[in-house]
This record gives structure tokens, C-alpha cells and sequence, in this order.
């Protein structure tokens, strides 16, 4: 989950294309950075998400699943325990590398959501888990072509932080320079009520759902938890802006006021999710 693919916006207009070049080092370098803590410290608090839209969308053997903005592919390896035959991209290479070594038989590329790199109709799931934002909606129609007929589509973004008993946890975004804090905010737009639903509807989705997919990040302590948010995409913007002591200090503060003797650290977050169904052959022709 990174930002072609993941979650954060690498320029002012969310978008990893500058100009008319591709600018994938942009997005490498947020995220891709540290690939390996985000893989082990940070995602594995993804899962209860991953899980959560898998079960809804009825992934198992034999779907051919497309996850979009894959990250470090943790999502793509709980579909192929499915039975799912998988593909994933995402913008950092460093990240798509975690990826294949995680699940070797996925077809994951680096490349840009924007423009799948798969033809029409070559998939029966695609997924996305705040990987495409209010900056990215284009990525939606993309999904949209390379799903077969009939085909499932789930999505999360972040929902209502600021009523979240774990907005403490994103916190430290806030550190970014102004202009990327707003991004920011534009960015979660996905998760108000009927933004999301109006998106997908406009794609040409149907039976489109909105759900609360339970989300929960654990730490061992203040100091793992600094760590694993530094490895993340938001966090890089805010590390530019005030230096990674300055970074890794507010996180351990804003930490230690949440710790409880002989309890993890639990930030629970309000993340929503959508699913929806591409229309099948006979309901296009009507």
C-alpha cells in the first residue's frame, strides 16, 4: 500500500506524473525508503482490512485478483491462501521487490495506476486499500476495464480520523509542510458519505455498498511505533519538513500518552470500504 499505490500523495496535485514525465522515484522515495520496516512494522496492522474485503468480496480459488497500489504485497499473499491466482502493482520498486519475494507466482509490477499494464477484462477481483484517494480518482476506470464482466471491485479509504480513539496515531503527518497537510485532507475526501458510492457509479460500478472494515494498528512501545510510522509515505513528507529526530521524537511523545501497563499501544481507526460489481455482458447490452 503505496502511493501509485498506497496511500500518500508524492506531489501537490497527488499525482505521480510531473509534468508529462512519470516520476516513479518520487514515490520510491517516500515510500519505498525503508520497504522492509514498512513490511514488518506497519503493514501487518493492515490485515484485519485485508481480511475484512477478501471475505466480502468472496475471494477463492480460482479469482484472478488484481491489487491495486499493492505495497509490499501482504494483501496479495492473504488472497493467494485464498486460492486466488494474483497480480498486484504499485510505484516503488523497492516495495513491488517485497512483494514478488512474498508471493513469487503473483504477477506484481512497478508501474502507474493510471495505466494498468493488463488487458481488458483480465481479471475477476480488483482491489485497492488506501491506495486510491480523492487526488486519484482516474485509477477507478482503470480498474473498471481490466475487471471481466460481472466483476467485484472493494476499496478502503480512511473514514472519520478526527472521531477515531486512534487519530493520536496520525498525528505526526501533521508536521508537513502546510501545503501537504491539505493534500492530505483532500486525499481521505473518498471517505465521506456518498463521494465514494457517487466515484464508483460514475466508473459504471453497480450494487455499489458502503461498509466499516475494522482497522487497528498494535506497538510493542513508543519507540517501535516511531519507527514503523517513519517508514510510511506521510510521515516522509513530514520528515522533509522538520527532520527525522524532530519526526521520531513527536511520535514517541504522542505515544507514550497512549501506553498501558502490560497492554500493546491500539490505535483503532475509522476506515470505510466500498464494494461494488462491474455490470455483467447480458446488463450491458440492455
Amino acid at each position: 500500500m503505496s502511493a501509485s499505490a498506497g496511500g500518500a500523495a508524492v506531489s501537490d496535485s497527488g499525482d505521480v506524473r510531473v509534468g508529462a514525465v512519470q516520476q516513479w522515484e518520487l514515490v520510491d522515495e517516500g515510500w519505498g525508503r525503508r520497504a522492509a520496516e514498512f513490511a514488518t512494522l506497519s503493514e501487518p496492522g493492515n490485515c484485519r482490512e485485508y481480511v475484512t474485503v477478501h471475505h466480502r468480496l468472496g475471494v477463492g480459488d480460482g479469482d484472478r485478483v488484481l491489487d491495486v497500489a499493492c505495497g509490499a504485497g501482504l494483501a496479495i499473499e492473504l488472497a493467494r491462501i485464498r486460492g486466488a491466482d494474483c497480480a498486484g502493482i504499485d510505484a516503488s520498486p523497492r516495495l513491488v521487490a517485497v512483494a514478488k519475494d512474498r508471493t513469487p507466482e503473483a504477477d506484481v509490477r512497478t508501474g502507474d495506476m493510471h495505466a494498468l499494464p493488463w488487458s481488458d477484462g483480465s481479471f475477476d477481483v480488483a482491489t485497492s486499500f488506501r491506495g486510491i484517494w480523492g487526488t486519484t480518482p482516474d485509477a477507478v476506470d482503470e480498474m473498471y476495464r481490466v475487471l471481466a464482466p460481472g466483476g467485484r471491485v472493494g476499496l478502503t479509504v480512511w473514514g472519520h480520523i478526527k472521531a477515531s480513539p486512534g487519530a493520536w496515531a496520525l498525528a505526526p503527518f501533521r508536521l508537513a509542510e502546510e501545503a501537504k497537510v491539505q493534500n492530505q485532507a483532500e486525499m481521505v475526501s473518498l471517505g465521506r458519505p456518498g463521494v465514494g458510492e457517487q466515484l464508483l457509479a460514475v466508473c459504471g460500478f453497480t450494487d455499489v455498498e458502503r461498509i466499516a472494515v475494522p482497522f487497528a494498528w498494535e506497538f510493542t512501545d513508543p519507540e517501535m511505533f516511531a519507527r514503523a510510522l517513519a517508514s510510511t509515505g506521510p510521515a516522509f513528507e513530514a520528515i522533509q519538513h522538520v527532520g527525522e529526530s524532530a519526526f521520531i521524537d513527536a511520535a514517541v511523545d504522542v505515544a507514550r500518552a497512549q501506553s498501558r501497563t502490560g497492554l500493546p499501544l491500539r490505535a483503532e481507526i475509522d476506515v470505510v470500504g466500498y464494494l461494488a460489481r462491474k455490470p455483467g455482458e447480458q446488463e450491458v447490452e440492455r
